[in-house]
């Protein structure tokens, strides 16, 4: 057996190359991640969290670590030149668990990320290693880095070997180089100066994008007492007046009195891309983050879209890693997450336009915002951030609810579902196929008002509505079952919890129940028509059906993910840290 150094080599230790390093050390395998610089950035750069994002800390098991240097509930209004609200975002829901938006502090949350590394034997971060080769040998790869030698003049340079390499390493990505795919999209002109000063000396909490055709502004209350400006700089104005502290003054007064008793923590000028790679994969070679895309600022998006990237990838690779599936699982990375980076993309191009209108057409915009605010389902699209496209995955590892075929998946369904039943959805007739899990707060047997995912875990459940779901199941079905640690769930009215539990004892498999004690489970199963799902390790539904058509779901996942059936069982692959 063939013994290599890591499993995974992480090039950037930037969030995104962090997160997936800790997500990969939750699963029981090795990373190591390769950073040029010789300490993190300590400069804030990303300061909009959001649910989704929250859902993977808790999974790589950092979120109680990261929450203090969080706020929840940020509100964000876009104002025009004279301070008047044109729109609200202040959504109040939390479908999967965690208040819609935060503010957090960057460099604190990746000094977490990078401490949470230390849990793990056999995964690490080195500074001062600056990725200069990379070689794919078809059932390895070998990364060449430069580090600095037994003396400051001298640089020596070492190689690691993996099963498979992912670059993280930012816009400028050397991995995304090597790959040779395009970098499509478009890098405005545009300049922005990002000002960030302690003790707060407006107050006002959340954020507000200022759309002044004068000079578009953005003001962001932050934790720990820290406040953000960014500013945008005009075409006739050299990026080296930011250092003139006259200019600064200037900018600032509008906003602040006496600018010059303010303690800056941080100045940098920036400009916006929106840029998305052609493909994330070559062989055993992946990118993730900025590496893949770049986009503008305005919707917080980036730092999130990446640690999306993170969450998708991580449980595909340990999959493959731990032999539970076929290498053609890592295809589908691509395949889910490209479309959504670039739909993030047009939506925060678009939110830039608007924030840039000059005179004219930031009249026009007032006047359309305070229409649309009068009318109430407009008014909410905004307010709750319906505007913001939800990860939906059309392909990948997912199963249309239609007619159960695996690797795509409608976004409706009309009639029936598998000949079987008739269906109503008062959602509009949107299959949950290809979107995330809710995550309300359950009780069990062992547990009290927990979020759902301390209940399902981290990997694949089976979970059915008000049923047994090990009733239509085979014991081939249950083979496969086990073989892949598929977790089977019952959700039940907590009034019958306890009735299920004792129902469900001699199952031929364990079968957790779990108690809605909300009735938001119960609503999710009703207008959805379904009263079966089975969920991803990144808790996206990958399949739901009928709870009669659970064989045929089952296995439908099972060809749409690659994975190894019992009597096909291979072993991890060579060199594989199980």
């Amino acid at each position: 057996m063939t013994t290599y150094d890591t499993d995974v080599v992480v090039i950037g230790a930037g969030p995104v190359g962090l997160t997936l390093a800790n997500l990969i050390g939750v699963r029981g395998h090795r990373a190591t991640v390769l950073e040029a610089r010789h300490e993190l950035i300590d400069y804030p750069r990303g300061v909009g969290l959001d649910d989704e994002s929250i859902r993977t800390l808790h999974t790589a098991g950092l979120w109680e670590r990261i929450q203090p240097f969080t706020v929840p509930h940020h509100v964000v209004r876009l104002v025009n030149g004279t301070g008047q609200v044109l729109a609200t975002n202040n959504p109040r829901t939390q479908e999967f668990g965690y208040p819609r938006k935060h503010g957090f502090i960057q460099p604190l949350v990746d000094r977490e990320l990078a401490a949470g590394l230390d849990r793990f034997d056999g995964t690490g971060l080195r500074f001062g290693h600056r990725v200069v080769g990379i070689e794919d040998h078809g059932d390895h790869v070998a990364v060449t880095a430069e580090r600095p030698g037994a003396d400051d003049d001298t640089v020596e340079t070492v190689t690691l070997t993996a099963r498979y390499a992912v670059g993280c390493e930012g816009g400028s990505s050397f991995t995304r180089k090597w790959m040779g795919v395009s970098f499509e999209g478009k890098s405005p002109s545009t300049r922005w100066v990002v000002v960030d000063v302690e003790n707060d000396p407006v107050g006002t909490p959340s954020v507000y994008l200022g759309a002044d055709p004068r000079r578009p502004y953005v003001s962001i209350g932050l934790p720990q007492g820290i406040r953000r400006w960014e500013f945008m700089l005009h075409d006739d104005e050299p990026t080296d007046l930011c250092d003139d502290r006259a200019f600064m003054h200037s900018l600032l007064a509008r906003h602040v009195p006496d600018p010059s008793a303010l303690k800056v923590l941080n100045q940098r000028t920036f400009t916006h891309h929106g840029r998305v790679a052609s493909d994330f994969r070559k062989g055993r070679v992946f990118i993730a983050g900025d590496a893949a895309h770049l986009m503008p600022v305005w919707l917080g998006q980036g730092w999130n879209s990446g640690i999306r990237d993170a969450t998708n990838l991580a449980w595909k690779l340990t999959a493959v890693l731990a032999g539970d599936a076929d290498d053609a699982l890592l295809d589908t990375y691509t395949v889910e997450r490209r479309k959504h980076a670039a739909d993030m993309i047009d939506v925060n191009m678009a939110a830039g336009t608007v924030m840039k209108m000059g005179r004219f057409g930031g009249k026009v915009r007032d006047v359309a915002a305070t229409a649309l605010n009068a009318v109430p389902k407009w008014k909410s699209y905004f307010t709750e951030l319906r505007f913001k496209p939800m990860p939906r995955y059309a392909a990948g590892v997912v199963v249309d609810q239609v007619d159960l075929t695996p690797g795509r998946a409608r976004a409706g369904f009309k009639g029936r579902t598998g000949g079987l039943a008739p269906f109503t959805d008062s959602a509009g007739e949107l299959s949950p196929v290809g979107l995330q899990f809710i995550q309300p707060r359950v009780n069990t047997v062992d547990a009290t008002d927990v979020l759902l995912d301390d209940v399902t875990g981290d990997w694949w459940t089976l979970a059915t509505w008000g049923t047994d779901p090990t009733a239509f199941l085979s014991p081939a079905d249950l083979d496969l079952v086990r073989r892949h640690r598929v977790k089977l769930v019952s959700f039940m009215p907590e009034t019958q919890r306890t009735w299920a539990e004792k129902r469900y004892a001699d199952s031929p498999a364990p079968v957790t129940v779990v108690g809605d004690t909300s009735g938001v489970l119960k609503d999710w199963f009703d207008v959805r028509a379904c009263g079966l799902v089975l969920l991803r390790p990144d808790r996206f539904v990958a399949a739901a059906s009928l709870t009669r058509q659970a064989p045929q779901a089952l296995n439908a996942v099972r060809r749409a993910g690659s994975l190894i059936t019992p009597q096909t069982t291979a072993a991890p692959e060579e060199g594989v840290h199980a």
